[in-house]
């Protein structure tokens, strides 16, 4: 096996060389046993922990399910998953990403939820040449966020997940009901998400507008906003009675609060990220009844394992579970994400070559529990896209349901009822 240094073992090296020989750098590329490396960042805790809260299920699974090895040119490799906390704070997720490549020596990097973590950690793999896959953000703001050229794109950094086109027609799809106007509230934070949905040509804005709907949106609001008054006032001055946007949960939280306080009273709440698990709706009470999101996956897909061969359902229920706790959208992310690594280490002609691993990805047409990732012929250079529907939190006795509603631009999702207004 011969060891192909690139820019991240020439900068690895140098630092080593400081305290050991440089030799030992690449001594797992001439070991009996070879490890392929796997480095992984996701948002543990901080505001966007919800996202994580599988985390530790998904990696348990797929670990027990990698015990064996993993086959490549008629040799068997271990595989370490080393997996490290964003703390949902993107210069901690570069700096863990950093950490990851040139300290861990990763082979490849993967990494999930939100731009404030994709983006960050597939920056660091870029810079320093490591093959980089990650999901859980849509397109536009992974892509365009890190100044994504549509006619050159990234050469380490692929990315598979849906974009704001289809979150729009989705929403479109919610909206469209005899009893409700078409005026809209936008809710749009100071961050890489809130900035790309309320972009007036690549967001919200130009669609609406051109579906007949009114957008009300009174600009950017920090992050962890304790006030919304003056965003309640100007939706009740404009006859808002449809809310949409995209906010951290504990911003919501205290907008919805605040909404009932000053008896603003929309018919249809469609929020993303924030709506997107169960913890948050429970603990919104009776007030978590009707809101809408976005769906990415629930237990119901009609998809399974590459990995392991379970079914949507059967890993949804292993983690309840395991856990006690309802299933959470980014389970079926996370099992993918490394559906697809593991697939790519079993492909690469050569795993010592970044090179040769890279056009394994970008070969990639593999069948995952989230549907289908291909990276060719996607909209733009290193993005593949997945199914989107979208619905809304019912509460069925004691314990809400999150129900497909509408499922217009993925019809093979079943639906699960009807949109119900809010009281």
């Amino acid at each position: 096996m011969t060891f192909k240094p690139t820019r991240r073992h020439a900068i690895g090296g140098m630092a080593a060389s400081i305290a050991t020989p440089a030799i030992l750098s690449s001594t797992r590329a001439y070991a009996n046993n070879p490890t392929i490396r796997v480095g992984h960042v996701s948002p543990r805790t901080g505001p966007l922990a919800g996202f994580a809260e599988a985390d530790e299920f998904v990696l348990k699974g797929i670990e027990a399910s990698l015990a064996g090895g993993v086959e490549n040119n008629g040799k068997s490799y271990s595989v370490e998953i080393i997996s490290k906390d964003s703390q949902s704070n993107p210069n901690r997720a570069a700096e863990v990403a950093a950490d990851l490549i040139l300290g861990d020596e990763v082979d490849i990097i993967a990494a999930a939820s939100t731009p404030d973590t994709t983006n960050p950690v597939a920056d660091q793999a870029e810079i320093n040449e490591v093959p980089c896959i990650t999901t859980d953000c849509p397109w536009q703001p992974y892509f365009f966020g890190r100044n994504g050229n549509p006619a050159e794109g990234f050469q380490y950094t692929y990315h598979f997940f849906w974009g704001l086109e289809d979150v729009i027609a989705n929403f479109l799809d919610l909206w469209n009901n005899d009893g409700v106007g078409k005026t809209v509230a936008g809710l749009f934070p100071n961050d890489a998400d809130g900035n790309a949905w309320g972009h007036p040509e690549l967001g919200f804005p130009k669609p609406l507008a051109e579906a007949g709907f009114a957008l009300t949106d009174p600009g950017r609001y920090q992050p962890l906003n304790d006030d919304f008054s003056n965003y309640i006032a100007a939706f009740k001055e404009a006859g808002c009675e449809i809310v949409t946007g995209n906010m951290i949960p504990p911003d919501f939280a205290t907008f919805w609060a605040q909404a009932a306080q000053q008896d603003f009273r929309p018919k249809i709440v469609t929020i993303g990220k924030a709506l997107l698990f169960p913890s948050v709706i429970e603990s919104l009470g009776d007030r978590g009844d009707g809101l809408t999101s976005e769906i990415w996956w629930t237990p119901t897909h009609p998809f399974s394992s590459s990995l392991t061969g379970e079914s949507a359902r059967s890993l949804a229920d292993g983690y309840s579970a395991d856990s006690g706790r309802p299933w959470t959208q980014p389970i079926g992310f996370k099992h993918a994400l490394f559906e697809v690594v593991t697939d790519v280490i079993s492909r690469a002609a050569d795993l010592d070559d970044p090179m040769a691993v890279l056009d394994a990805i970008k070969s990639t047409s593999l069948s995952t529990i989230v549907g289908d990732v291909n990276w060719d012929g996607g909209p733009v250079p290193n993005v593949t896209k997945t199914p989107l529907v979208a619905g809304q939190w019912q509460k069925r006795g004691d314990l809400f349901d999150l129900v497909v509603t509408t499922n217009a631009h993925a019809p093979q999702i079943p639906l699960g009822g009807e949109l119900k207004l809010l009281n």
